[in-house]
Order: C-alpha cells, then structure tokens, then sequence
C-alpha cells in the first residue's frame, strides 16, 4: 500500500509540473505586458486547438481581426506550445522583412543535412549558409536565364493543349489537371526529364510530390518537437521528410547528374545550371566566363544540389497549379472578366507579330493584373515566418521579442482585409491598376514574401502559370458546373492554400 501511495503522489506531482509548465508558455506575453490574441489557449494546441478541421489561414486570420478591432499593431499568440507573435501593421511589416532583415534572416523552419539532407534547401537554411547558397542561385532565376528555359515550356504547353483538346468534354476537374500539367513542366525544368504525368496521372512524381504536403499528427508533433528543441532535434537526427520521398528524389537526382555528366548533356534547364555551381562553383555566360556572381571555388556538394532540386520541384509544381486553379474557378464565375483577358491576350499575341514570347507572356498588364488578383485572394502561404537571431525590442515600445521567437506575417489576413482591398472576397483585377497601387500600403500584398529573401523563383512561377492560362484561354471557354462550389474550402492538412474539394468546369472548346 505504502508504494502505491508514493507512486500515485509521484504522478500526481508530474502531472501537476507537467500542467504548470504548459499553462505557463500559455502565459509568456500576459506576463511580459504584450498584447495576446483573446480566448483561453486549448493546453495542448494553444491557439491552434482546429487546426484539425480548419486551415491555418482561418484560425489566424480570426487573431488579426480580433487584434485589429483593439488596435493592436501585434499580439502574442500561442503556436501549440511555442510563444507566437502575429504582426498587424503593415509598417512592421516591413521593418521585419527589410529594415531589420539583419535580424530577422532566418525563417525558423528545421533543417538538418546531415541527417534529413533534403530538408537543407533555401527556404529553410539560415544565417552565412544561406546568404552564400541565396548569391550563388540568384543567377539561376534572372529574365535572361528564364527567357532560355521559355521554349523547354512551351514543348510542355503544347503538349498540355493536345491533351485538352483530346480529353475535353462538358465537364472537367481542373485541379488534377492543373497540376498535372506543373508536375511535367518542373521535372522537365529540374531534372530534364519528360515525367508524363498528363498521360500517367499516377506517376511517381505526383504521387512523392503530393506526399510532401500532406501533414498528419506524427509530422505535426516531429515539427513541434524540431521547432522548441532544435540542437537535441539534430542530435537525435529528428527526419521530417518521408523516407519514401527522400529516397525516390535522392535517387532520381543521382542518376540524372550521373547520365549527364558521363554524357556530356547541355540542356537549358535548372539542374544545368546547379551542375555547374556543383563542378565550378559558379555559373558560366554564354562568352565563357563567370557570371556576375561573385566567382570562388565554393561548389555545391551532390546532396546540397539534390536538396534545392528537391524544394524547387515542391515549390514550383503545387504553388503554380494552385493558383492556376483558383484563377481559373473565379474566371469561369466572372465570365465578363474572362472575355476581357482573352482579348486582352489575343490583342498582345497581334501586336507582337503572332507569337507567343516571354515577353509577351510577362508584359501583359491585364494577365498580370488577374493573376496578381488571384494570388491576393489566394495567396499560396498563408503566412510568412520569421525568427530574430538575438532579443529584438519593437520600435517605438519597451515590448521585447525574445530570441527565436515565431513572429508570423498573416498574408492571407491582410489580403482580406476591407481597410486595404475594399469587399475583399469579390475578384477584382483593377485593384491593380497602378494607380491604385499607389493608394495602398506596399506590405499588405505579399504573395511571395518581400525583402532579401523575397521567393527566388517568384519569376519562374509566374512565368509557367501564365503561359498556362494563356493556352487555355485562348483555345477554351470555362464557366461554372452543376458540381462547381460556391466558394472553396481550404484544406486544413495541406501546408498551403488547397481546396478541399475538387474545380469541376463546363470546358468549351472555342
């Protein structure tokens, strides 16, 4: 009886500190007089407690309007069991990302070469490494670099056009489609290698490629567990990457490297140019010489290659076909904008002697002006994150961020919010008209981030997504099905904004 007695007093007392702690990181900014987001935090999951059953662009933007309507420029929340910040004000905003970017660098997302190598990529590294991996792919992303790999996706337009034309009927699903059609312009681009996906709806590249944006609660609890504990994390060798996709990516980039360096192959394509940060440690103009990077015997190993391949795929496919998608579902809704466009293009395509060019494709103010629209209503991240690397105090207050703290910049939030885009559920292109750009805070449209760690291929995704929708439209009418949502829901197990539902079209060949 006594020993039962001492062990039932042991648990109740590692109950109790077990509770005391957890109530306590609820109470970080109470207790240090930052504004927090209203609500009592669930004990586990903090202010995430639907993150279950909604998108995290819901639950967060629900924090920015409750600390908007007090006033608040920020707001402390709670990220599970991690302290947050949520920033309000667009001009901290931009502090964050640009003024104080000396601070804030880094983006707090776990990454680990050694034991998860294709979790180093540059999205996720930090401070010297990323700074000197960020200067040697710049080059890699210019208008002249993207210019060379236009022809590569238009053969992958054309080939997406043959399939339409032989697989359209009354009605399609758009999103599979859609992203069919990325999955084969990035394996082209990043491998050089024809994935079929059109034609093979189950080929490995969708299924690895879908597989890393499927979240579930041992991925959730390794990323919590990564996040509070980062040096133990890596002592234990914490993998957030499925071993399936890493080894199928792995493997896939080896034998490309391998076959093309044995071969000799020049393809205009990403991955020629990696190969020779790999081999040279700088990439070669057309003369011969180095780029106007800065030239230095530093190269890329085959793992740190394999990994931004890796990130370059995930970004490039899943964002792009997204926003495709959504484009698409509010043209066929907005029939009267629809028309425009395509004169719009067609008028582009006249004027420039019949031909489809890059600069055609990337100078069109209307196109532009949809898609940007798109990408505000429908921003692929929900939010950006960043972490000071030291104690930050907030200008203007005696409020300290500590080190390392999750600060979150609520895209999708202040994209809909009616102070900046008045009735911002209704899809309006001429929001983007300059002059009304001018009338509107720079921070509060950042699809793809701002500041020196601005997304590096922002150019390449709109580049693929708007050749995309210049094929469809010019060839097909889309409007709205019996099976077409009144609006989307967003799919609270995808890492970014996905329906849960798919975009079923009446397609009209024209």
């Amino acid at each position: 009886m006594e020993l039962l007695s001492y062990v039932l007093t042991a648990f109740v007392f590692v109950v109790s500190i077990a509770y005391l702690y957890m109530r306590s990181r609820h109470n970080f900014w109470r207790d240090r007089g930052v504004p927090y987001a209203r609500g009592k935090p669930h004990l586990l999951m903090g202010h995430m407690e639907e993150f279950n059953t909604k998108h995290a662009s819901y639950i967060n933007q629900k924090i920015y309007r409750d600390l908007k309507s007090r006033g608040e420029a920020y707001g402390g929340m709670s990220f599970f069991l991690l302290p947050g910040l949520i920033v309000v004000d667009p001009e901290l905003v931009k502090t964050i990302l640009v003024k104080d970017f000396n601070v804030f660098h880094d983006r707090g997302v776990f990454n680990d070469a050694k034991s998860d190598p294709l979790s180093a990529h540059l999205f996720a590294l930090e401070g010297q490494e990323w700074r000197v991996l960020r200067q040697k792919l710049t080059p890699t992303f210019t208008s002249g670099r993207m210019k060379q790999m236009f022809g590569t996706i238009q053969q992958v337009a054309e080939e997406f056009l043959k399939y339409m034309n032989e697989n359209c009927h009354r009605e399609m699903e758009m999103k599979d489609v859609l992203a069919r059609f990325t999955t084969d312009v990035i394996g082209t681009c990043a491998f050089g290698i024809e994935c079929n996906s059109l034609k093979n709806p189950d080929s490995e590249f969708r299924k690895y490629g879908n597989k890393v944006f499927e979240q579930d609660t041992v991925v959730m609890i390794k990323f919590i567990f990564a996040s509070m504990f980062k040096g133990l994390a890596k002592k234990i060798g914490v993998k957030l990457t499925d071993e399936g996709v890493e080894r199928f990516f792995l493997q896939m980039v080896r034998d490309t490297v391998q076959y093309r360096e044995l071969n000799n192959v020049q393809r205009n394509d990403f991955m020629n140019l990696l190969l020779q940060i790999k081999n040279k440690g700088y990439l070669e103009e057309r003369d011969g010489g180095a780029s106007d990077a800065v030239k230095n015997e530093t190269r890329i190993t085959l793992n740190e290659l394999a990994a931004q391949v890796f990130v370059f795929f995930l970004a490039g496919f899943e964002t792009s076909s997204t926003t495709m998608n959504f484009c698409l579902y509010e043209l066929a809704k907005n029939a009267d904008i629809q028309e425009r466009l395509r004169e719009e293009i067609e008028l582009a395509i006249e004027d420039n002697d019949g031909q489809v060019t890059y600069e055609m494709v990337m100078n069109n103010q209307y196109l532009d002006n949809v898609v940007n629209e798109t990408l505000r209503k429908y921003p692929p991240l929900e939010s950006l994150t960043r972490v000071p690397v030291r104690d930050y105090t907030i200008p203007g207050t005696k409020h300290v961020i500590p080190k390392d703290t999750v600060i979150q910049i609520p895209v999708y939030a202040l994209q809909h919010d009616p102070e900046f885009y008045p009735d911002p559920d209704q899809f309006n292109p001429d929001r983007f008209l300059p002059e009304e750009v001018k009338q509107r805070h720079p921070y509060v449209f950042l699809p793809f981030g701002e500041g020196p760690r601005v997304c590096i291929g922002l150019r390449f995704g709109m580049m693929q997504a708007k050749l995309g929708l210049i094929t469809l439209l010019r060839n097909f009418r889309f409007s709205p099905s019996s099976q077409t949502p009144a609006e989307f829901t967003f799919d609270p197990k995808s890492f970014i904004l996905s329906p849960t539902s798919g975009n079923y079209l009446k397609v009209d060949k024209i």
